[in-house]
């Protein structure tokens, strides 16, 4: 992880320079806050010793700013003595939900699009949902899509656009596209 090595005139090794070893450090403390964040379901998940995860799990606990900031400064410090491998596995598993959680945001996002585009457009987006998605049911998300759209016309509860938010997650989830 040493980008710059320094050496001195006879050409040893003095290591890292002060600020690229600053920077790890906050990258650790970046982590260890990451970590507090995460539930405890979660932590269960991550791999790391049970000494860290005691650490962590107590710096849940503290609920005052200052003192949880005192906190996580701690167990960033127990977490800068952890070999790279470690830290990196932890770093790894706590990438890995952001892209998962990146990837769900897009899915709900595409169902909404479509949901709304239904609603909108009508026929027209059914028979290009359709053209992607042929076992899809075309009376029923019709129906789904008029009465979605009635209901947002005469102000009522939005159960047809929740069902119709429903049957497209499912569709959209179950089947993969046909080009």
């Amino acid at each position: 992880m040493h980008q710059t090595d320094e050496f001195d005139d006879e050409g040893d090794d003095l290591g890292p320079s002060r600020s690229e070893r600053r920077r790890e450090a906050l990258e650790v403390l970046e982590l260890a806050r990451r970590l507090v964040e995460q539930s405890e379901a979660r932590l269960a998940q991550i791999p790391m010793d049970e000494d860290l995860r005691d650490l962590v799990l107590a710096s849940r606990k503290i609920t005052a700013q200052i003192a949880r900031k005192r906190q996580i400064q701690f167990l960033a410090k127990h977490m800068r003595r952890e070999d790279d491998e470690a830290l990196g596995l932890i770093r790894a598993a706590l990438d890995h939900d952001r892209a998962d959680h990146r990837r769900e945001a897009q899915a709900l996002h595409e169902v909404e699009h479509w949901r709304d585009r239904l609603i909108a457009e009508g026929d027209e987006a059914l028979a290009e949902l359709l053209s992607a998605h042929p076992a899809a049911d075309r009376q029923h998300l019709r129906q789904l899509a008029r009465n979605a759209q009635q209901e947002k016309l005469k102000n009522k509860p939005p159960h047809a656009y929740r069902e119709l938010f429903r049957e497209l997650r499912e569709l959209l989830s179950g089947a993969p596209e046909a080009d």
